[in-house]
């Protein structure tokens, strides 16, 4: 079995573990067999029976699972460039927004777009995200906001997810905003996804969540629960983008759905804070938005001091969040919300991992879970995110395959 060998440090970062618990070991060895970790230690005391294949050698560096990053938009039609400018110029989101930018805007270009033009552009990002050590990529519809569209973004996920190399997560995001046809008859809207949309995803397997955006551009707390309710009823779990430009009570209805996360909450109340800790909802942090978006950031040590796990993600999307750089939002959660480097990490494996319905498999170098493992060249996880470079990843390796070397 294959065994990654000359780790100076390793991190198991162990599922169970708290925020900031990385399960250090020095001088370390891992070995896997048929993608999945089956030892993990000291290199002095790897077992002669797990070292009878193939070695890899890290060179020296810190090990850590592979990133996983648990929210992006990853399949969408074109960009939105102008905006950048626009709000440089002091355009807010919410400007765009009513102006007839944003959103709607990638909506009319993802659907002009072909099943096979947007899978071979999420292909190409994944190869770039590989090379940061990403292993493990939630990825939202909302691009469609109808029947066919939506589900022309989820089955482009489901050919990701069969192609591999990365494990990939689907979303479906359907009440992402009421689309331009439905403005004057919202409720026309809902009706179609809980009706016609949910039913069809649920029977084709599409996807593993329902998100919902409740904000004032977007979705009311009763619009979003007659639409998780529906997805409920059908298999899909409850995922929430809450309470990121205003406080709409998103994260206490993120509690009451048990949601697996709420994500973005920038505005969100100490009451939102204190059911969040009470249901396990895990809080995922998009500091890559907020300064894009020129917007306060998340108070990550605010939640993980109310008991609040934190996940750090990309949010990647052509609008609020143009980027994939995961590496680079952990360093921006630590500059910007409060968050220590070992937090961050946490955040981006282990917490990310929970985010996604994926604890114990995906985010851990343990015994058990999957053999998704980032080489970076570093000696420390401080230095790694203090010291921020384009890419210190050296080595990527998913399901026990290296997918990139630098």
């Amino acid at each position: 079995m294959p065994v990654l060998t000359n780790i100076a440090r390793l991190h198991t970062c162990p599922p169970d573990a708290a925020q900031g618990e990385l399960g250090a070991i020095d001088d370390a060895a891992l070995a896997w067999k048929d993608g999945v970790i089956s030892w993990v230690g000291p290199a002095a005391d790897l077992p002669a029976e797990h070292d009878d294949g193939e070695r890899l050698d890290a060179g020296g560096g810190l090990v850590v699972p592979g990133l996983v990053d648990c929210h992006t938009h990853l399949a969408f039609g074109g960009w939105r460039a102008d905006e950048f400018e626009m709000r440089c110029r002091g355009d807010s989101y919410l400007d765009i927004a009513r102006a007839g930018g944003g959103i709607a805007c990638t909506v009319e270009q993802t659907r002009a777009a072909s099943e096979e033009e947007l899978a071979e552009r999420c292909r190409g990002f994944l190869r770039d995200m590989a090379a940061l050590g990403v292993t493990t990529v939630e990825c939202k519809s909302g691009y469609g906001l109808n029947l066919d569209d939506e589900l022309k973004q989820l089955r482009v996920y489901r050919r990701l997810a069969a192609e591999g190399p990365q494990r990939i997560v689907a979303t479906f995001l359907g009440a992402h905003i009421v689309p331009p046809e439905y403005r004057e008859d919202r409720d026309a809207y809902i009706r179609l996804l809980i009706e016609q949309v949910i039913p069809r995803i649920a029977e084709e397997r599409l996807a593993e969540f329902c998100d919902v955006f409740v904000e004032e551009t977007a979705y009311t707390v009763e619009e979003a629960r007659r639409i998780l309710q529906a997805a409920k009823e059908h298999g899909l779990r409850a995922k929430l983008h809450a309470d990121q430009l205003s406080d709409s009570g998103g994260g206490e209805l993120a509690a009451e759905f048990d949601a697996v996360s709420a994500d973005h909450l920038e505005y969100v109340t100490e009451t939102g804070i204190r059911a969040m800790s009470d249901a396990g909802v895990v809080a995922v942090s998009l500091p890559l938005a907020t300064t894009y978006l020129r917007q306060k950031p998340l108070d990550g040590r605010r939640m993980i001091e109310a008991g609040v796990p934190v996940a750090v993600a990309t949010d990647f999307n052509p609008g609020s969040s143009p980027s994939f750089h995961l590496p680079l939002a952990m360093t921006l959660a630590c500059v910007e919300q409060g968050m220590t480097p070992a937090e961050s990490l946490s955040g981006a494996t282990v917490m990310a991992a929970r985010a996604v319905g994926l604890q114990g498999t995906a985010g851990s170098l343990v015994a058990g879970s999957a053999a998704d493992v980032a080489v970076i060249d570093a000696p420390s996880v401080n230095q790694w995110l203090y010291h921020f470079t384009a890419n210190a990843c050296r080595m990527t390796i998913a399901g026990g395959e290296v997918i990139y070397r630098a």
